[in-house]
Protein backbone atom coordinates (compact mmCIF):
# COMPACT_ATOMS: atom_id res chain seq x y z
CA UNK A 1 0.00 0.00 0.00
CA UNK A 2 0.99 3.30 -0.69
CA UNK A 3 1.93 5.83 1.93
CA UNK A 4 -0.70 7.96 2.98
CA UNK A 5 -0.21 11.37 2.28
CA UNK A 6 0.63 13.97 5.34
CA UNK A 7 -2.63 15.97 6.11
CA UNK A 8 -2.19 19.15 4.42
CA UNK A 9 -2.51 21.23 7.54
CA UNK A 10 0.58 24.05 7.35
CA UNK A 11 2.12 25.10 10.45
CA UNK A 12 0.76 28.69 10.05
CA UNK A 13 -2.69 27.50 9.68
CA UNK A 14 -3.03 25.97 12.73
CA UNK A 15 -1.01 28.66 14.30
CA UNK A 16 -3.93 30.87 13.09
CA UNK A 17 -6.61 28.66 14.29
CA UNK A 18 -4.84 27.54 18.22
CA UNK A 19 -4.65 31.93 18.27
CA UNK A 20 -8.64 31.74 17.35
CA UNK A 21 -9.20 29.33 19.68
CA UNK A 22 -7.10 31.65 22.37
CA UNK A 23 -9.10 34.31 21.58
CA UNK A 24 -12.49 33.26 21.46
CA UNK A 25 -12.08 30.96 24.38
CA UNK A 26 -11.03 34.25 26.69
CA UNK A 27 -14.20 36.05 25.34
CA UNK A 28 -16.72 33.29 26.28
CA UNK A 29 -14.71 33.71 29.65
CA UNK A 30 -15.04 37.30 29.78
CA UNK A 31 -19.27 36.95 29.01
CA UNK A 32 -19.43 34.92 32.05
CA UNK A 33 -17.74 36.92 33.96
CA UNK A 34 -19.18 40.23 32.81
CA UNK A 35 -22.74 38.39 32.27
CA UNK A 36 -23.34 35.47 34.83
CA UNK A 37 -20.23 35.72 37.48
CA UNK A 38 -21.83 39.21 39.13
CA UNK A 39 -17.65 40.34 37.85
CA UNK A 40 -16.31 37.91 40.58
CA UNK A 41 -13.85 35.61 40.94
CA UNK A 42 -12.32 34.09 43.34
CA UNK A 43 -9.52 30.71 43.49
CA UNK A 44 -11.17 28.34 45.88
CA UNK A 45 -8.08 26.19 46.99
CA UNK A 46 -10.68 23.30 48.14
CA UNK A 47 -10.81 23.07 44.11
CA UNK A 48 -6.79 20.76 44.65
CA UNK A 49 -7.88 19.17 47.85
CA UNK A 50 -6.47 15.21 47.71
CA UNK A 51 -10.21 14.20 47.29
CA UNK A 52 -10.89 16.19 44.26
CA UNK A 53 -7.66 16.02 42.34
CA UNK A 54 -7.82 11.88 43.36
CA UNK A 55 -11.64 11.73 41.66
CA UNK A 56 -11.27 14.01 38.87
CA UNK A 57 -7.53 12.36 38.38
CA UNK A 58 -9.37 8.53 38.01
CA UNK A 59 -12.09 9.68 35.70
CA UNK A 60 -9.53 10.90 33.23
CA UNK A 61 -8.08 8.07 33.44
CA UNK A 62 -11.41 6.59 32.45
CA UNK A 63 -12.20 9.39 30.13
CA UNK A 64 -8.91 8.58 27.90
CA UNK A 65 -9.15 4.99 28.08
CA UNK A 66 -12.70 4.50 27.03
CA UNK A 67 -12.60 7.35 24.21
CA UNK A 68 -9.56 5.43 22.53
CA UNK A 69 -11.32 1.77 23.56
CA UNK A 70 -14.48 3.24 21.64
CA UNK A 71 -12.11 3.54 18.35
CA UNK A 72 -10.33 0.45 19.11
CA UNK A 73 -13.29 -1.96 19.53
CA UNK A 74 -15.23 -0.34 16.42
CA UNK A 75 -11.68 -1.00 14.18
CA UNK A 76 -12.39 -4.38 15.29
CA UNK A 77 -15.50 -4.83 14.29
CA UNK A 78 -14.48 -4.06 11.17
CA UNK A 79 -12.15 -6.63 10.55
CA UNK A 80 -8.63 -4.67 11.81
CA UNK A 81 -6.80 -4.86 14.98
CA UNK A 82 -4.07 -1.33 15.69
CA UNK A 83 -1.89 -1.82 18.22
CA UNK A 84 -3.18 -0.03 21.62
CA UNK A 85 -0.77 2.38 21.67
CA UNK A 86 -0.99 3.94 18.32
CA UNK A 87 -4.69 4.04 19.65
CA UNK A 88 -3.66 6.54 22.15
CA UNK A 89 -1.95 8.67 20.40
CA UNK A 90 -4.61 9.02 17.88
CA UNK A 91 -6.87 9.87 21.18
CA UNK A 92 -4.52 13.25 22.03
CA UNK A 93 -4.05 14.21 18.20
CA UNK A 94 -7.55 13.95 17.48
CA UNK A 95 -8.35 16.06 20.62
CA UNK A 96 -5.34 18.49 19.51
CA UNK A 97 -6.61 18.71 16.17
CA UNK A 98 -10.54 19.11 16.50
CA UNK A 99 -10.36 22.08 18.52
CA UNK A 100 -8.35 23.94 16.60
CA UNK A 101 -9.95 23.17 13.24
CA UNK A 102 -13.83 24.69 12.95
CA UNK A 103 -16.50 22.48 13.41
CA UNK A 104 -14.54 19.59 14.52
CA UNK A 105 -13.51 18.22 11.33
CA UNK A 106 -9.58 18.29 11.76
CA UNK A 107 -9.47 15.26 14.23
CA UNK A 108 -11.57 13.11 11.88
CA UNK A 109 -8.87 13.61 9.01
CA UNK A 110 -5.95 13.60 11.45
CA UNK A 111 -7.14 9.97 12.63
CA UNK A 112 -7.68 8.89 9.09
CA UNK A 113 -4.04 9.66 8.53
CA UNK A 114 -2.39 7.82 11.32
CA UNK A 115 -4.85 5.12 10.91
CA UNK A 116 -3.51 4.62 7.24
CA UNK A 117 0.07 4.39 8.89
CA UNK A 118 -0.95 1.81 10.80
CA UNK A 119 -2.23 -0.18 7.77
CA UNK A 120 -6.02 0.53 7.97
CA UNK A 121 -7.33 1.39 4.01
CA UNK A 122 -8.63 5.28 3.82
CA UNK A 123 -12.68 3.94 3.42
CA UNK A 124 -12.36 1.54 6.23
CA UNK A 125 -10.37 4.24 8.33
CA UNK A 126 -13.19 6.94 7.14
CA UNK A 127 -15.95 4.27 8.23
CA UNK A 128 -14.37 3.78 11.70
CA UNK A 129 -13.96 7.52 12.85
CA UNK A 130 -17.63 7.79 11.51
CA UNK A 131 -19.25 5.53 13.00
CA UNK A 132 -17.57 5.86 16.54
CA UNK A 133 -18.90 9.95 15.59
CA UNK A 134 -22.67 8.48 15.09
CA UNK A 135 -22.48 6.46 18.00
CA UNK A 136 -21.78 9.67 20.18
CA UNK A 137 -24.31 11.30 18.07
CA UNK A 138 -26.93 8.86 18.99
CA UNK A 139 -26.48 9.03 22.42
CA UNK A 140 -26.82 12.53 23.16
CA UNK A 141 -28.95 13.69 20.72
CA UNK A 142 -31.38 11.36 21.90
CA UNK A 143 -30.86 12.41 25.51
CA UNK A 144 -30.75 15.85 24.74
CA UNK A 145 -34.45 16.41 23.73
CA UNK A 146 -35.22 14.63 27.26
CA UNK A 147 -33.59 16.59 29.14
CA UNK A 148 -34.67 19.60 27.16
CA UNK A 149 -37.83 19.08 28.32
CA UNK A 150 -37.70 17.73 31.89
CA UNK A 151 -34.94 19.96 33.68
CA UNK A 152 -36.30 22.61 35.66
CA UNK A 153 -32.96 24.52 35.32
CA UNK A 154 -33.39 24.95 32.11
CA UNK A 155 -36.59 26.14 31.67
CA UNK A 156 -36.63 29.73 32.25
CA UNK A 157 -33.15 29.92 30.23
CA UNK A 158 -34.67 32.49 27.84
CA UNK A 159 -31.52 31.64 24.95
CA UNK A 160 -33.13 28.12 24.65
CA UNK A 161 -36.97 29.49 24.66
CA UNK A 162 -35.72 31.64 21.42
CA UNK A 163 -33.94 28.78 19.66
CA UNK A 164 -35.89 25.95 20.16
CA UNK A 165 -37.23 25.59 16.93
CA UNK A 166 -33.61 26.12 15.34
CA UNK A 167 -32.56 22.82 17.78
CA UNK A 168 -35.21 20.85 16.55
CA UNK A 169 -34.13 21.65 12.78
CA UNK A 170 -31.09 21.29 13.30
CA UNK A 171 -31.46 17.54 15.01
CA UNK A 172 -33.71 16.62 11.87
CA UNK A 173 -30.59 17.68 9.74
CA UNK A 174 -27.37 16.28 11.71
CA UNK A 175 -29.22 12.21 11.54
CA UNK A 176 -30.63 12.91 8.19
CA UNK A 177 -27.09 13.39 7.48
CA UNK A 178 -25.85 10.48 8.93
CA UNK A 179 -28.77 8.06 7.70
CA UNK A 180 -27.69 9.03 4.23
CA UNK A 181 -23.68 8.54 5.31
CA UNK A 182 -24.65 5.16 6.73
CA UNK A 183 -27.06 3.41 4.72
CA UNK A 184 -27.58 5.28 1.66
CA UNK A 185 -23.47 5.98 0.96
CA UNK A 186 -24.16 5.52 -3.16
CA UNK A 187 -26.46 8.68 -2.96
CA UNK A 188 -23.16 10.73 -2.09
CA UNK A 189 -20.76 9.23 -5.03
CA UNK A 190 -22.96 11.51 -7.42
CA UNK A 191 -22.52 15.15 -5.83
CA UNK A 192 -19.07 14.25 -5.13
CA UNK A 193 -18.26 13.51 -8.94
CA UNK A 194 -20.14 16.22 -9.65
CA UNK A 195 -17.86 18.70 -7.52
CA UNK A 196 -14.40 17.10 -9.45
CA UNK A 197 -16.04 17.81 -12.74
CA UNK A 198 -16.85 21.02 -11.39
CA UNK A 199 -13.27 22.20 -10.48
CA UNK A 200 -11.94 20.24 -13.58
CA UNK A 201 -13.92 23.04 -15.35
CA UNK A 202 -12.74 25.64 -13.92
CA UNK A 203 -9.37 24.91 -14.06
CA UNK A 204 -8.77 24.57 -10.52
CA UNK A 205 -7.39 20.69 -11.12
CA UNK A 206 -5.81 19.20 -13.46
CA UNK A 207 -7.25 16.80 -16.07
CA UNK A 208 -4.91 13.95 -14.66
CA UNK A 209 -5.64 15.19 -11.38
CA UNK A 210 -9.53 15.07 -12.05
CA UNK A 211 -9.48 11.31 -13.91
CA UNK A 212 -7.16 10.45 -10.68
CA UNK A 213 -9.54 11.86 -8.04
CA UNK A 214 -12.47 10.45 -10.12
CA UNK A 215 -10.89 6.86 -10.00
CA UNK A 216 -10.36 7.55 -6.16
CA UNK A 217 -13.62 8.95 -5.10
CA UNK A 218 -15.64 6.24 -6.61
CA UNK A 219 -13.15 3.61 -5.15
CA UNK A 220 -13.38 5.06 -1.61
CA UNK A 221 -16.98 5.85 -1.25
CA UNK A 222 -17.74 2.02 -2.18
CA UNK A 223 -15.68 0.86 0.15
CA UNK A 224 -16.81 2.98 2.91
CA UNK A 225 -20.45 2.01 1.87
CA UNK A 226 -19.51 -1.41 2.32
CA UNK A 227 -17.51 -1.21 5.55
CA UNK A 228 -21.12 -0.10 7.17
CA UNK A 229 -22.17 -3.41 6.33
CA UNK A 230 -18.96 -4.85 7.68
CA UNK A 231 -19.49 -3.40 10.96
CA UNK A 232 -23.09 -4.35 11.40
CA UNK A 233 -22.03 -7.93 10.53
CA UNK A 234 -18.68 -7.79 12.55
CA UNK A 235 -17.89 -10.13 15.54
CA UNK A 236 -21.36 -9.36 17.98
CA UNK A 237 -18.48 -8.70 20.68
CA UNK A 238 -16.43 -5.97 19.01
CA UNK A 239 -19.87 -4.14 18.10
CA UNK A 240 -21.40 -4.14 21.66
CA UNK A 241 -18.39 -3.58 23.88
CA UNK A 242 -18.05 -0.15 20.70
CA UNK A 243 -21.46 1.03 21.79
CA UNK A 244 -20.46 0.41 25.38
CA UNK A 245 -17.26 2.19 25.52
CA UNK A 246 -18.71 5.16 23.98
CA UNK A 247 -21.36 4.90 26.59
CA UNK A 248 -18.55 5.00 29.22
CA UNK A 249 -17.02 7.64 27.52
CA UNK A 250 -19.55 9.74 27.29
CA UNK A 251 -20.49 9.53 31.12
CA UNK A 252 -17.15 10.40 32.07
CA UNK A 253 -17.22 13.34 29.78
CA UNK A 254 -20.58 14.30 31.56
CA UNK A 255 -19.78 13.46 35.17
CA UNK A 256 -15.97 15.80 35.69
CA UNK A 257 -18.76 19.06 36.32
CA UNK A 258 -20.56 16.88 39.14
CA UNK A 259 -16.50 16.46 40.71
CA UNK A 260 -15.02 19.54 40.49
CA UNK A 261 -19.05 21.10 41.80
CA UNK A 262 -19.46 18.53 44.74
CA UNK A 263 -15.34 19.23 45.53
CA UNK A 264 -16.01 22.94 46.12
CA UNK A 265 -18.84 21.49 49.09
CA UNK A 266 -22.05 22.31 46.29
CA UNK A 267 -24.70 19.86 47.33
CA UNK A 268 -26.14 18.88 44.04
CA UNK A 269 -28.14 16.06 41.82
CA UNK A 270 -25.13 14.31 39.53
CA UNK A 271 -28.34 13.57 36.96
CA UNK A 272 -29.30 17.65 36.89
CA UNK A 273 -25.51 18.61 36.24
CA UNK A 274 -25.00 15.40 34.01
CA UNK A 275 -28.30 16.47 32.27
CA UNK A 276 -27.08 20.14 31.63
CA UNK A 277 -23.69 19.14 30.10
CA UNK A 278 -25.20 16.80 27.92
CA UNK A 279 -27.56 20.04 26.47
CA UNK A 280 -24.30 22.08 26.29
CA UNK A 281 -22.65 19.48 24.47
CA UNK A 282 -25.37 19.38 21.93
CA UNK A 283 -25.38 22.80 21.27
CA UNK A 284 -21.34 22.49 20.80
CA UNK A 285 -22.11 20.52 17.92
CA UNK A 286 -23.44 23.18 16.10
CA UNK A 287 -20.92 25.49 17.10
CA UNK A 288 -18.98 26.70 13.37
CA UNK A 289 -16.08 27.83 15.87
CA UNK A 290 -12.34 25.81 16.44
CA UNK A 291 -13.39 23.58 19.31
CA UNK A 292 -16.67 25.31 20.58
CA UNK A 293 -14.29 27.77 21.97
CA UNK A 294 -16.53 30.86 23.70
CA UNK A 295 -19.82 28.97 23.06
CA UNK A 296 -19.02 26.22 25.56
CA UNK A 297 -17.75 28.56 28.05
CA UNK A 298 -21.05 31.02 27.48
CA UNK A 299 -23.45 27.92 27.41
CA UNK A 300 -21.62 26.39 30.43
CA UNK A 301 -21.85 29.28 32.26
CA UNK A 302 -25.51 30.21 31.48
CA UNK A 303 -26.93 27.09 32.47
CA UNK A 304 -24.92 26.42 35.80
CA UNK A 305 -25.04 30.15 36.78
CA UNK A 306 -28.66 28.76 38.65
CA UNK A 307 -26.27 26.14 40.61
CA UNK A 308 -23.09 28.06 41.41
CA UNK A 309 -22.08 31.37 43.31
CA UNK A 310 -20.77 34.30 41.24
CA UNK A 311 -17.32 33.66 42.73
CA UNK A 312 -17.29 30.32 41.60
CA UNK A 313 -18.76 30.21 37.95
CA UNK A 314 -15.53 31.07 36.04
CA UNK A 315 -13.16 29.28 37.99
CA UNK A 316 -15.40 25.82 37.52
CA UNK A 317 -16.08 26.90 33.55
CA UNK A 318 -12.06 27.00 33.67
CA UNK A 319 -11.91 24.06 35.52
CA UNK A 320 -14.06 21.68 33.29
CA UNK A 321 -12.57 22.97 30.19
CA UNK A 322 -9.23 21.78 31.55
CA UNK A 323 -9.55 18.41 32.10
CA UNK A 324 -11.86 18.10 29.05
CA UNK A 325 -9.64 19.61 26.52
CA UNK A 326 -6.85 21.83 27.47
CA UNK A 327 -5.11 18.78 29.02
CA UNK A 328 -5.47 16.46 26.17
CA UNK A 329 -4.74 19.38 23.80
CA UNK A 330 -1.44 19.56 25.28
CA UNK A 331 -0.52 16.22 25.00
CA UNK A 332 -2.08 15.94 21.59
CA UNK A 333 0.59 18.76 20.38
CA UNK A 334 3.67 17.12 22.33
CA UNK A 335 2.60 13.80 20.65
CA UNK A 336 2.57 15.59 17.31
CA UNK A 337 5.81 18.19 17.88
CA UNK A 338 7.45 14.58 18.02
CA UNK A 339 6.00 12.65 15.16
CA UNK A 340 7.54 15.76 12.90
CA UNK A 341 10.39 16.10 14.58
CA UNK A 342 10.82 12.28 13.97
CA UNK A 343 9.42 12.78 10.20
CA UNK A 344 12.11 15.52 9.76
CA UNK A 345 14.92 13.38 11.11
CA UNK A 346 14.37 10.20 8.53
CA UNK A 347 14.25 13.08 5.44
Amino acid sequence: MANPQRPSTSGRRLLVFTLLFLALTGAGLWVVYQQFADRSLTFDWRLLSPWTITTVGGLLVVYFASDGLRLYFTLRALGYQVRLRAIARLVFVNIFFSNVTPMATGGGFAQIWYLQREGVPLGFATAATTIRTVLAVVFIFSLAPVFLMTLPALKNQPLLGQVSWILSLLIVLYLAFFTVVLFRTRWLIGPLTGLLTLLDRWHLISPQRHRRWQFKARREMMRFSRSFGYYLRGDRRWVLLSVLFTALFLLSLFSFPWLIITGLDYDVSWLNTLGLLVVTTFIMYFSPTPGASGISEGVFGSFFSGILGGNHLVLVTVAWRVVTIYLGMLIGLVLLQRDLARSHSKK
